[in-house]
């Protein structure tokens, strides 16, 4: 049996992996792939302590680091996903993509999650060409134009407020027949000059040439098509997190995050933790997954170890 079983690749799960060998924990390492969800970003700019870096060079730089120290305590599985997570005498098992089944005292969660995708014509086709996901890391490229925010929620107005110090402006586009993020948000964004908000929108598809250049939608009021021009997209349409194998183990939200005390990282199951975009905190970035990461460990060490 493992000390400690660090589910998931991305810089949550990577930082803890390094500090549990650091730490000498007898520990298993379980990625499907390396990075997180900022591989397919190509210049990522607020990774604090390198000005710009790809992000598939920042995955080959945290998985580097994680094999650099990883020697005899750390045990690496790729290629493979947790499918189940159960419950055992002294801790858990963890049933992977490949029927294979391993067992540990404790266990860190660090699965991530994944971006609710635009599935309208042309979102697909032009992402990266445009049509982007993550605001912090590619919102500089966009310095200067037009852009759009698809989602009316807070995170669609904490990327709009972002993009406002840079874009020349920025338009939000709500489904429905109100925003859904925090009406004092809602309020102090939209007061800025360069922003406006569009209730009754349904997107229909991304104009391009080789590049975004506009975005058609529907008013559902009107029942008329308009086109916004704009050369960038960012979505903000939901996430889904990649939770799903521990589905009555750890208490989650209602949007399937993992719930945590953020003092210690602590789920609500005994000797589990978790960490990054699939627990419930309030913001999602590289650097705070990381640093979230780490005082999991922190806090792992110690309770293994007084026991």
């Amino acid at each position: 049996m493992y000390d400690l079983i660090i589910i998931g690749g991305g810089p949550a799960g990577i930082s803890a992996g390094v500090y549990a060998s650091r730490k000498q924990l007898k520990t298993l390492f379980i990625t499907k792939e390396w990075g997180g969800q900022s591989t397919v970003s190509t210049d990522i700019q607020n990774w604090i302590g390198t000005p710009s870096i790809a992000g598939n060079k920042l995955a080959d730089d945290l998985k580097g680091h994680l094999e650099a120290y990883a020697n005899e305590h750390v045990e690496i599985i790729s290629g493979q996903v947790a499918s189940k997570l159960n419950k055992i005498d002294g801790g858990y098992s963890v049933t992977l993509s490949d029927d294979s089944t391993h067992e540990g005292r404790a266990v860190l969660i660090a699965s991530g999650s994944g971006r609710r995708r635009l599935d309208i014509p042309g979102a697909e086709e032009f992402e990266h060409k445009g049509v982007t996901y993550c605001a912090s890391c590619d919102g500089p490229i966009f310095a200067g134009q037009d852009v759009a925010v698809i989602g009316g929620g807070n995170a669609g107005f904490e990327t709009a407020a972002q993009l406002l110090a840079y874009a020349k402006s920025v338009t939000l586009l709500q489904r429905g027949d109100r925003f859904k993020a925090d009406p004092v948000t809602v309020e102090k964004v939209l007061s800025h000059e360069n922003m406006t908000g569009i209730l009754n929108s349904e997107t229909k598809e991304v104009m391009a040439g080789g590049f975004v250049n506009g975005l058609k939608y529907l008013d559902t009021e009107t029942n008329e098509e308009k086109i916004l021009p704009v050369t960038g997209i960012f979505v903000e349409i939901g996430m889904i997190p990649n939770t799903d194998f521990a589905e009555g183990i750890v208490e989650k939200d209602e949007y399937n995050r993992i719930k945590i005390d953020p003092w210690t990282q602590k789920t609500s199951a005994e000797n589990i933790w978790a960490a990054g975009d699939c627990t419930n905190v309030k913001y999602h970035q590289n650097n705070i997954s990381a640093g979230d990461g780490v005082r999991a460990l922190e806090d792992i060490y110690i309770a293994l170890k007084t026991k």
